[in-house]
């Protein structure tokens, strides 16, 4: 009884930070990191302000788990492809092109959130967990990790960002926005591999 009733409030646990998480990206998404307090995040979820800081104890511990939780959703692509060789390595390789894309393009506006707040890019640049698995998804896109390929990775995710949240692009939806990055970018990164499968 005793193991249940500690799985159970585990699972409750788990849940609460999860809903924590949620409700910060969508106001990070809006008020920016800076503009949004944990007031702000206890008042959405209809809570109190100390069960916010029963999950995350300060801000900064927030953002690394908030990016996290996001970049976390590639790390069975990002494995395929540290794991293949030969000609699955290019089909692994522009899978997790695809994922990086579909994410990018789901939810437009969080992605610029993630990519230029200020007060993310600060945590993270002194994050090194999060300056290690940059270093293998754009080794695993780009190839080896030289600084050359590591300001092509850098040049890569800022022209997603944008290229999903640029006024100009507003207008299509996002099943048209998704083929023309990702035609654009395999061809820029893949030397025209179209044959990839797509998800």
């Amino acid at each position: 009884m005793a193991s249940r009733s500690v799985e159970t409030e585990r699972r409750g646990r788990g849940e609460a930070r999860e809903r924590v998480l949620d409700a910060a990206l969508e106001l990070f998404s809006g008020h920016g990191v800076s503009g949004t307090s944990f007031q702000m995040i206890a008042d959405a979820l209809g809570v109190t302000k100390a069960a916010v800081y029963h999950q995350f104890q300060s801000k900064n511990d927030l953002v690394i788990a908030v990016t996290e939780r996001e970049l976390g959703i590639l790390e069975e692509r990002l494995r395929a492809v540290e794991a293949a060789a030969g000609d699955d390595t290019a089909l692994a390789r522009a899978a997790l092109l695809d994922q990086v894309i579909d994410l990018a393009v789901a939810d437009r506006g969080l992605v610029g959130t993630l990519q230029f707040d200020p007060v993310i890019v600060g945590v993270l640049a002194d994050h090194q967990p999060f300056a290690d698995y940059v270093t293998r998804l754009f080794g695993a896109l780009l190839g080896e990790g030289t600084d050359e390929n590591l300001v092509a990775g850098a040049m890569l995710s800022g022209a997603i960002a944008v290229g999903v949240m640029h006024p100009s692009v507003a207008h299509l939806d996002s099943a048209d926005l998704r083929d023309h990055i990702q035609k654009i970018l395999r061809r820029i990164i893949f030397e025209g591999v179209d044959t990839a499968p797509t998800n």
